[in-house]
């Protein structure tokens, strides 16, 4: 197996490479920004034609998603065209590009669990773009899979973990919106599930190319989650103390770009065709030393 990866020092590329380093039997190559700016049509053919990849996985974005409000041609540029450049690469060699794809692409209104073929009505310009993307990414190469999560956390980079964990240290109480509702989604997980993705597609089995849906469960708030991981982190001796925290309304805390209500994502069609399971963001929470720093 032959992976080409981009956005490598994001917090699903961080996490595929360190899984990649200990995967036997697969040659890899993983750059980040610096390395490809996949927005540049000629050096994405160049790299791609060069290393001839089975699998193409693009976890390179622009979520800065308050910044993208104003950042409008850079935020289409990297979700949108970017994408499509890889994406007409690989099918030009008859590879398959993964794509990494959010919550974001839906109006966040409706009762219940999204599932793929739900109407897409994205809300703010990152949504927007990187519907934009998802579309460019299927229109140009059919050997396609779309990931679609939400609420991504880890280790690395900026995360809601890591910011709950960070206030914690300098503030008595903090204030969470309680009425968005989503399934926090560790990129240890989504990395486990873009490779054992690619191991099916390079073994030719029977796969459903298209878009879908892969998160943690279960569905909390952001006040859920924040309680859990302030309780997580007492029990493990990484905050000396219980945060205090005060739900709030959405209103309470306007934001430049509009987050969806509802992120449920349904990750049942995901589990039928590869066996995947939601991610178990729980568990993810049990080492939150790592998180620290």
């Amino acid at each position: 197996m032959k992976i080409l990866l981009t956005g490598s020092s994001g917090q699903v590329g961080r996490c595929l490479v360190e899984k990649l380093n200990n995967t036997i039997g697969t040659e890899f190559i993983a750059l980040n920004r610096n390395e490809l700016d996949i927005t540049d049509s000629i050096s994405v053919d160049k790299i791609v034609t060069s290393f001839q990849p089975n699998v193409i996985i693009n976890a390179a974005a622009h979520t800065a998603v308050d910044r993208a409000e104003e950042e409008v041609e850079l935020s289409y540029a990297i979700n949108r065209d970017g994408p499509e450049n890889l994406a007409k690469a690989a099918a030009r060699i008859g590879a398959t590009i993964l794509h990494i794809s959010t919550d974001y692409v839906f109006a966040g209104d409706k009762d219940g669990e999204y599932v793929e073929n739900d109407e897409t009505v994205p809300q703010s310009v990152y949504g927007k773009s990187k519907l934009a993307g998802e579309i460019a990414v299927a229109e140009a190469c059919h050997r396609h899979i779309i990931i679609r999560t939400a609420w991504v956390f880890s280790e690395h980079g900026g995360n809601f973990v890591k910011s709950m964990l960070r206030l914690a240290e300098s503030r008595d109480a903090l204030s969470i919106v309680a009425d968005q509702f989503g399934g926090p989604t560790y990129a240890g997980d989504i990395a486990d599930a873009l490779l054992q993705i690619s191991a099916a597609i390079v073994k030719e089995k029977n796969v459903e190319f298209g878009i879908y849906h892969y998160s943690g469960m279960p569905h909390v708030s952001w006040y859920d989650f924040a309680n859990t991981i302030f309780i997580e982190a007492k029990e493990q001796d990484v905050l000396k103390k219980v945060m205090a925290i005060n739900p709030i309304t959405t209103a309470v805390y306007p934001t430049p770009a509009k987050r969806p209500v509802n992120s449920k994502l349904n990750s049942g069609k995901i589990n039928i065709q590869f066996g995947i399971v939601p991610s178990n963001w729980p568990l993810a929470l049990k080492n939150l030393k790592h998180y620290m720093g």
